[in-house]
């Protein structure tokens, strides 16, 4: 799990000479058409959640309950439909009053029996919506950060190969030294989405990931996702307003209104 945190420091022109291993280059490179299913039908999320926002009048209240053996999941509804929270719990950045996820048969949360695994020990990636970028630092250095121990930043001078392979798949590699400042919309996505995968989590969820983009470009960064999700066979969840998103996203599309899921 990325939790992103940053300390303060200046910034200067950076080494790009880094190698990148082969065997990793591979790694990314070679493509398994899988077509986001679970080979063995095993579920890969169990999940059977509440949980109470608020007091009295304002009082919102969730429950989620899905079992999925699919590798791509949309979660659509309204603003306030209880999306976002469905994805912080899952996450382990919000503790739900009741319930159980299950990852792939392992117990991520279970309040009867008392297990509450911490986001780093879920190992899954969240991708915030707004990206979190660190303006401070390169486009380099904000991916390497999620491969970076404690609250320091990455160096300029030495930067993992890992990142480089990265840079390099989402034609990213002439942006490397550039600042958040300095990059567009879809810019900004791909090295969130580089920082969100470079440290190899289990899973990736992802909070409204085209929202601020334009058309043209949500279609461009969404087939990008889909052959990354293809090619890692990683699981991820996104939330989206867009039908359009889930239906060219979604294996299994899941909609939420007024904390619950619609039943079809």
């Amino acid at each position: 799990m990325l939790i992103v945190k940053s300390s303060g420091g200046s910034v200067s022109n950076m080494n790009e000479n880094e190698p990148a291993h082969a065997s990793d280059l591979n790694e990314i490179g070679n493509v398994h058409i899988k077509q986001g299913y679970s080979q063995s039908r095993q579920p890969i999320w169990q999940v059977d959640l509440k949980h109470t926002l608020g007091q009295g009048a304002e009082q919102f209240k969730l429950a989620i309950n899905f079992n999925s053996v699919c590798q791509r999941i949309v979660l659509m509804g309204p603003s306030g439909a209880g999306k976002s929270q469905t994805l912080l719990m899952l996450a382990g950045l919000v503790k739900p009053k009741q319930g159980s996820i299950c990852f792939k048969n392992h117990m991520l949360f279970n309040t009867s029996k008392k297990v509450n695994l911490s986001p780093q020990q879920r190992r899954v990636s969240y991708m915030f919506q707004d990206y979190a970028l660190f303006e401070h630092l390169t486009v380099a250095q904000n991916i390497g950060f999620a491969l970076s121990r404690g609250l320091f930043n990455p160096g300029l001078k030495r930067i993992d190969y890992k990142v480089f392979v990265w840079l390099n798949r989402l034609g990213m590699a002439d942006a490397a030294s550039k600042y958040p400042h300095q990059l567009s919309g879809g810019q900004k996505q791909r090295v969130a989405l580089a920082r969100s995968l470079v440290h190899k989590p289990d899973a990736l969820l992802l909070d409204e990931p085209f929202a601020a983009l334009d058309r043209n470009i949500r279609g461009e960064l969404r087939g990008l996702l889909i052959d990354i999700q293809t090619e890692l066979s990683i699981p991820m969840i996104l939330i989206t307003h867009d039908a359009e998103d889930a239906q060219a996203f979604a294996q299994e599309t899941i909609e939420l209104h007024a904390g619950k899921i619609v039943e079809k």
